[in-house]
């Protein structure tokens, strides 16, 4: 078997789309489509600089930073949406950065869903 767990596999699927996400708006930005009217030095500030913060917490695996980072990946879904709306001549990188900021979105609500509960069970039985 591929994943040891559900657990295992959200936490996969996070990571997976972390990263995906990171490399898509980088490419994006700085080969695929610049923006005309911006700095590309201020547009990767913006986008890719929150996206650095929450990565040390979800190498270690930490339920907390998975779940802030679900609210951080809003942020991508709603630049997305308002992209591909705006920008049709880039509807693909748009809708590309929408599945990933939703699978990132989903996969670490799980995770810190399926971490919490066993920690929380793990902590009422030492309790006991």
């Amino acid at each position: 078997m591929l994943f040891r767990s559900r657990q295992h596999f959200y936490r996969v699927a996070a990571l997976s789309s972390y990263f995906a996400l990171l490399f898509h708006l980088l490419l994006w930005i700085i080969w695929l489509g610049p923006s005309l009217y911006f700095p590309t030095a201020m547009v990767l500030i913006v986008m890719v600089v929150p996206l650095i913060f929450p990565l040390r917490g979800l190498l270690h695996g930490r339920a907390y930073t998975h779940a802030w980072t679900g609210f951080l990946a809003i942020l991508y879904f709603i630049h997305g949406v308002g992209d591909f709306v705006v920008n049709p001549p880039e509807r693909l990188y748009s809708g590309i950065e929408i599945v990933l900021s939703l699978t990132l979105f989903f996969s670490c609500a799980f995770y810190a869903r399926i971490t919490g509960k066993q920690q929380q069970a793990e902590a009422e039985s030492e309790g006991e």
